[in-house]
């Protein structure tokens, strides 16, 4: 979503949420019917990777809907009322949320907020790597190395505000690190069956800066040379980027689940590479759709990848 249209959007939800808690929403943790937590979080693979550490205990609530973009997300008045009713809400942090963050902890002073990338520093473009628009690179899940903080992250929200389920957090949340170290052995050996010299990467946005720096591949460029994927790319840096796919001999383009393909598909025909559009990056599909989880969302991509560049 632009910056702008985000602003806009999180002073509405100051003002909707102001409403929504005043109109008597009851919090999870005084729910003595069930006793259960209350968590929501805003993306679906958020809530996946949560969900995975909380077992049966309760049920994690993403804001954005499967097979939606992240970015061009506006909260809802029943959002709102999901946020000011949660024990728990999880943000990637980062930066990727932006002014919502704000606007959410803000107005839903009682919700306990967690960071899941806590502790996570931002990336360094590579040597040679063009310089990005619009502040860190949050897409800290793209690595799964670094989900294992989520893991941590979200294991020890869960178990403050729930002591009696301590030892369950900590037993999921271990069985599905076991699960994310295995996703990495799998992702490697996929990305080898690619020469290094092949690893080259245009993306729509500057999003798979960490998936680059763990599997081996270089970052040539973006259409939107930014990592929200809300500024608009002069003639002159499509000229350049169009350029570099020719001396480096990059093989695709990739454009994300939800983003306008339009330019991707340009400068494919000018530079007569092929468009590998659906990477979903931030968004689960349905459960009946080819990704339902995270590491189903992780595999999916990978395999679009390597079989692009190949």
């Amino acid at each position: 979503m632009p910056r702008t249209v985000l602003c806009v959007a999180a002073v509405l939800l100051v003002s909707a949420l102001a409403g929504a808690t005043t109109a008597g929403c009851g919090r999870a943790g005084d729910d003595a019917s069930t006793g259960a937590l209350r968590v929501a979080t805003t993306a679906t693979f958020l809530a996946d990777i949560a969900q995975n550490v909380a077992g049966d205990r309760f049920t994690v609530t993403a804001l954005v809907p499967s097979d939606a973009d992240l970015h061009a997300f506006e909260p809802t008045p029943r959002d709102v009322a999901t946020v000011s009713s949660s024990d728990l809400f999880i943000l990637n942090g980062g930066g990727l949320e932006g002014p919502l963050e704000d606007a959410l902890r803000a107005a839903a002073p009682e919700t306990v907020f967690v960071t899941a990338s806590q502790g996570l520093a931002p990336r360094r473009p590579q040597p040679g790597e063009p310089l990005r628009e619009g502040g860190d690179d949050p897409h800290f899940w793209l690595d799964p190395t670094l989900t294992v903080t989520y893991v941590e992250n979200i294991r020890d929200a869960f178990s403050a505000a729930d002591p009696g389920g301590e030892a369950a957090y900590r037993a999921n949340a271990a069985a599905y690190i076991t699960r994310l170290r295995a996703l990495d052995t799998w992702i490697e050996a996929r990305v080898r069956r690619l020469p290094a010299r092949d690893r080259l990467l245009v993306m729509n946005h500057l999003s798979h800066g960490y998936f680059a720096d763990r599997y081996g591949f270089r970052i040539v460029g973006a259409v939107v040379p930014s990592v929200a994927g809300d500024e608009s790319p002069t003639a002159k840096q499509l000229t350049g980027l169009a350029g570099a796919i020719r001396s480096q001999g990059v093989r695709a383009v990739f454009v994300e689940l939800g983003e306008n393909a339009r330019l991707a598909r340009q400068i494919a025909a000018e530079t007569g590479i092929r468009v590998v559009t659906g990477l979903r990056t931030h968004s689960l599909s349905g459960p009946d759709g080819e990704a339902p989880t995270y590491i189903d969302m992780m595999r999916y991509d990978t395999r679009l990848i390597v079989g692009g560049l190949e």
